[in-house]
């Protein structure tokens, strides 16, 4: 096991959709569990396979919720179903979020309040998950990636502006960019 480079936005297999995954083999089983590694030293509560540079249609998820429940698991060619996404402005404290591909950044986005989640684990059982607030959070954020779209591609004018000046000051959204949990520290 080992933990993989994160892309950073502007790396082109960030912004493409995902291809379906058709082999279950030892090499699929090897990188989900150093999508697990990387996600954990990043940290993370996700991560989408096109993060490290994958094009393929899966991601891991690791969360624990109020209640002391863990939410960790391996979606393979999810389906995502959402309720409508609230009207109005998101609320900073509440609704930020952050992408290990744009890492040390955090900006508020109004997202479903609930989703459902449909998805086959790394054995070929599909399996499903109804989710509200932080879990659904998480899916559609990760279900987002395998599409070609980052939060910040959603963002609200004001706050896509600021994310594409840390972009910029950066001096990422170009190919070939990465980071490692772990080994690189990244300014902030």
């Amino acid at each position: 096991m080992a933990v993989l480079p994160i892309r950073i936005s502007g790396d082109p297999v960030l912004h493409e959709r995902a291809s379906e995954v058709t082999i279950f083999d030892d090499a699929l089983a090897a990188l989900v569990a150093d999508m697990f590694d990387t996600m954990e030293a990043a940290p993370g509560v996700g991560l989408a396979a096109p993060q490290v540079g994958i094009g393929l249609r899966l991601f891991v998820f690791n969360w624990v919720d109020d209640d002391h429940v863990l939410w960790r698991g391996t979606a393979i060619n999810p389906e995502l179903w959402i309720t409508p996404t609230p009207i109005g402005e998101a609320d900073e404290e509440n609704e930020s979020e952050g992408c290990l591909s744009i890492p040390g950044e955090r900006y508020p986005l109004r997202r479903a309040e609930r989703a459902i989640l449909r998805a086959t684990d790394l054995e070929g059982q599909v399996f499903e998950i109804i989710a509200e607030g932080w879990l659904a959070r998480i899916f559609q954020h990760e279900y987002d990636h395998l599409d070609g779209i980052l939060y910040a591609d959603r963002l609200d004018p004001i706050h896509a502006k600021a994310a594409a000046k840390v972009l910029r000051k950066q001096g990422w959204g170009v190919p070939e960019q990465a980071w490692t949990p772990g080994v690189d520290h990244l300014e902030d």
